[in-house]
């Protein structure tokens, strides 16, 4: 089928919550919207329809996609596989008919392609429409910034999961990372404390609701008591690799080697690593590669 030369269907990041923090780009695609859908559960107004409120233009037609399924029935039923499927068959439809003659805004909340229910759109919509993504701030960006703590440092990794894995498999990830973002809470939560327990980092734990929303809360997860929406997030933060000196006398460069670092010395450094602080003389290890960058380079923060 041949793309249509007029109209197109534009999915608009609206970042984590606040309409300040979306873009310039999707604010304007807005303001010049004549269609606009957005997803949201029966019988709610939906988050993202929320987000613009007050945005759109007078006379626009509004396209509430009405998810048939949500958390009634669990993602492992095939029951939930074929509602779903044929709820974003019937709107990839909706939208590229809508496309053939003029623009279509689709509001996402976050970013759409970072767990966005546009996705399923947008591999359906290729070849039967022109499509253009605004990425938008995520979700999870906002929520790690109202704990006011950076998230990683250094050589961190970062796991991003979501609630919906088996206890064993939570337990894992979380025992093998270093940074953690868990989405998807809801019922979940039990299931995450003990996964948490398990790997011995249940003290470290935040939960962010409706980050940078007006009705945001962020606590310990071990003062939460009680139910939290299922969007909320749960945040174990870094520890990673942060240099401090303390009367720094010289550093050297090492001399270069094919296959390893060497070390610098310091008299008088201390550096907070991973998870240890050393003081005095440092052997800087070998940390993982990063490409076009030298020797001397890799050994920096």
């Amino acid at each position: 089928m041949n793309t249509p030369a007029t109209g197109k269907v534009i999915c608009a990041g609206l970042g984590p919550g606040d309409p300040e923090l979306m873009s310039v780009k999707s604010w304007r695609a807005l303001q010049a919207a004549s269609h606009v859908a957005y997803f949201r559960k029966a019988g709610r107004a939906g988050q993202a329809r929320a987000i613009v409120e007050g945005i759109l233009p007078e006379g626009v037609t509004e396209y509430p996609m009405e998810y048939p399924v949500t958390t009634e029935i669990h993602f492992s039923d095939p029951e939930y596989n074929r509602q779903l499927a044929a709820f974003y068959d019937h709107w990839a439809d909706m939208l590229a008919e809508i496309a053939a003659t003029d623009t279509v805004v689709v509001l996402c909340e976050g970013d759409p392609f970072l767990y966005g229910s546009f996705m399923h759109l947008h591999t359906r919509l290729e070849g039967r429409a022109q499509v253009e993504i605004i990425p938008g701030i995520t979700g999870m960006s906002g929520c790690w910034t109202a704990t006011g703590q950076p998230i990683t440092w250094g050589d961190d990794v970062l796991t991003v999961a979501m609630a919906t894995l088996s206890e064993d498999e939570l337990t894992r990830r979380i025992t093998e990372t270093d940074a953690l973002v868990v989405m998807k809470i809801g019922r979940n939560l039990p299931k995450l404390r003990r996964a948490l327990e398990a790997a011995g980092r249940l003290e470290d734990a935040w939960l962010v609701e409706r980050g940078t929303m007006p009705t945001q809360t962020v606590q310990k997860l071990t003062d939460v008591t009680g139910e939290v929406p299922y969007f909320s997030i749960v945040l174990l933060h870094g520890q990673g690799r942060r240099p401090y000196l303390r009367d720094l006398a010289q550093i050297t460069p090492p001399p270069e080697t094919s296959a390893s670092l060497a070390c610098a010395r310091a008299s008088s450094l201390t550096l907070l690593s991973n998870r240890q602080r050393v003081s005095g003389q440092i052997e800087f290890l070998p940390p993982r590669p990063r490409r076009d960058q030298g020797a001397w380079k890799s050994c920096g923060a």
